[in-house]
């Protein structure tokens, strides 16, 4: 298949560097509502407000929200990704310091490249990007490394499941960047939401049942944050 590539333009380099700011929060904000919300059920809570915010740009658009023939079975693998990688990485957060799982979802444009250059004919590893992308990862291999060094394992677990959230986030993203070339970003965020908000809270009502549930002023706002910001309007951003 081949992919419509454009070349970087000066608006698409301030966007991506916007949304690079801004999802460098998003894991200190999991943190923080992590605190008196369990993995699961913050994730539908998170994707359960982003979704409200993609509603009303929808609906300014007046993009159709009605699935067309042939777009189910994407858009359902789609969400299964989608599931998996939010997963993989409200728990891992949960089992991590919120710096390390900074740096290691970071780590998701190592996976991009890999995935694009399977997936997508226009899109080739070239020696320099090769080179760019092995040093960028050499980051990735010191935290497990001081690990091993210092046999302090008690994060281990969680950085792993957050790096597999980086490699779920990558190939999610390659995929996404196929489908945009026939769906509307706006009705394939809001099926990719509507089809994964009751997975997570059907995962946290069998996994979840007996947690307790806090709120405070730090968790308010990071769900804000992980909501309106990141689910919002940084997903609306990013399909720019």
């Amino acid at each position: 298949m081949d992919i419509r590539n454009e070349r970087l333009t000066l608006r698409v380099a301030c966007l991506a560097t916007l949304m690079a700011v801004l999802w460098g929060g998003n894991n200190i904000a999991i943190k923080f509502s992590l605190n008196g919300i369990p993995p699961f059920a913050l994730a539908g809570i998170r994707f359960l407000v982003g979704s409200l915010i993609v509603l009303a740009w929808v609906y300014m658009d007046r993009v159709s929200l009605k699935m067309e023939s042939g777009e189910k079975g994407s858009l359902v693998l789609l969400a299964f990704l989608f599931t998996a990688q939010i997963s993989l990485l409200n728990v891992g957060v949960h089992h991590t310091l919120a710096g390390r799982s900074t740096i290691l979802i970071s780590t998701h444009p190592f996976f991009i490249g890999i995935f694009a250059h399977i997936l997508l004919s226009g899109d080739r590893m070239k020696p320099l990007k090769i080179l760019g992308m092995t040093l960028s990862f050499l980051g990735v291999v010191f935290i497990f490394a001081e690990s091993f060094v210092l046999k302090d394992f008690q994060y281990l677990l969680g950085d792993f499941l957050v790096l597999g959230s980086a490699l779920l986030l990558g190939l999610r993203l390659v995929y996404i960047k196929r489908l945009t070339q026939g769906i509307h970003p706006g009705r394939l965020l809001l099926w990719q939401a509507a089809l994964s908000i009751p997975m997570f809270f059907l995962f946290s009502l069998i996994f979840e049942g007996n947690f307790v549930y806090k709120w405070n002023t730090k968790i308010g706002a990071g769900i804000f944050y992980q909501g309106v910001i990141i689910a919002g309007i940084g997903f609306i951003i990013s399909t720019k």
